[in-house]
């Protein structure tokens, strides 16, 4: 009996926790709302050729690129075949791409992918051949070969075809090298910015305030919604990454403008707790109408000389769903005001019209952005 009345006291706690719901501020650490300038990641690309596929490559006609590709690599690697009649189905142009991590040193590896360019059905089973990986200077900073992994399949026969997934993109896992670093001296940085992934005055104030507690001192000043300039103190010149390490642990409650998304594409709506909507009164109907048809047969009595015909019937008939006027009050929450649209028995491709009506209607303090 008792450790029947514990598991029931337990149960009751635990379903109080649930309803109790999280609590009205969450907080975050500064390491998921901001980023340090400088601290980024590379977009790498090259130009390379896909060897050793079945047949799938590129055809000459549609890609002449391949073949001037092709021909060019293998003067460099001294044979000639000026004027020879290349077929390049087992070959395949190719883009790459990849990128960069930050403080990224030579002879560490990353992923790339592979992307066809041409008209190849399929990069299963082939070979990336080294391909140098270039960035926005125009600098080499990676050199990528490999076989590729393809994610989807392609089957054909003389009447029908079956593909699977996208089989003319594919990942080389540690498939390039990286040749060249980004230098980047972080520890001899005087000041450091802080740039907020979702830029707003009062988080970045925040995080600032809470940046000059923890040091003591006011080091950390916003300069606008999404930056915040921190210099260095003294005690930690020549380390900043260990004042980093331990500013990025430190937890603030982020703000964000009350805002409403709307997809009209999917239905699919996204509202902020922060929105609030002024004394409104909503009301909803659909106008349905339906028409039937049900086609009688007109026989005609024994001898009569009379003709079979059809005698159409057609039956019309008009529903209007109405129903009654909704008042929603002022400065409801998101809750109320999810229940009380709720309560009007809609779905999401109505409930969207509806928002942009109350939008219009300048009864909402949110904005409205719709995808």
């Amino acid at each position: 009996m008792r450790a029947r009345l514990i598991s029931a006291l337990a149960a009751i706690t635990f379903a109080a926790t649930l309803l109790a719901g999280p609590p009205a501020g969450a907080t975050s650490r500064i390491k998921d709302l901001a980023n340090v300038e400088g601290v980024r990641q590379n977009q790498l690309i090259g130009y390379g050729l896909v060897v050793g596929l079945q047949g799938t490559g590129d055809t000459i006609n549609n890609s002449p690129f391949t073949k001037q590709s092709l021909q060019a690599m293998l003067e460099r690697l001294g044979v000639n075949i000026r004027g020879q009649t290349l077929r390049t189905g087992n070959v395949a142009a190719v883009m790459v791409t990849a990128n960069l991590p930050p403080f990224a040193t030579q002879g560490t590896r990353l992923d790339v992918t592979v992307s066809a360019l041409g008209d190849a059905k399929s990069l299963q089973g082939g070979v990336l051949v080294i391909t140098p990986l270039l960035a926005a200077d125009g600098n080499v900073y990676a050199v990528a070969q490999g076989s590729l992994a393809i994610g989807g399949f392609q089957a054909e026969g003389e009447a029908a075809k079956i593909v699977r997934g996208v089989p003319t993109v594919g990942r080389i896992a540690n498939g390039a090298i990286i040749e060249r670093e980004i230098e980047f001296a972080l520890n001899r940085l005087t000041q450091v910015r802080m740039a907020l992934r979702n830029p707003d005055f009062t988080t970045a104030k925040r995080i600032a305030s809470a940046i000059n507690d923890f040091l003591g001192m006011p080091v950390a000043e916003p300069i606008d919604p999404s930056t915040v300039q921190l210099s260095v103190p003294k005690e930690y010149t020549g380390n900043v990454v260990g004042m980093l390490t331990e500013i990025e642990q430190l937890q603030i409650e982020p703000d964000q403008l009350a805002r409403i998304i709307v997809d009209e594409r999917s239905g699919i709506i996204v509202m902020g707790r922060d929105v609030r909507v002024s004394t409104v009164a909503v009301a909803q109907g659909n106008l349905t109408v339906t028409i039937s048809e049900s086609p009688e047969v007109s026989q005609p009595a024994p001898f009569s000389e009379g003709r079979t015909v059809v005698v159409p019937r057609t039956n019309v008939t008009a529903n209007e769903d109405g129903h009654k006027l909704a008042v929603v009050r002022e400065g409801v929450s998101l809750q109320q005001l999810v229940d009380g649209l709720n309560a009007l028995g809609i779905g999401p491709r109505d409930l969207i019209a509806i928002l942009q009506a109350i939008k219009a209607a300048g009864a909402i303090q949110a904005d409205l952005e719709v995808m």
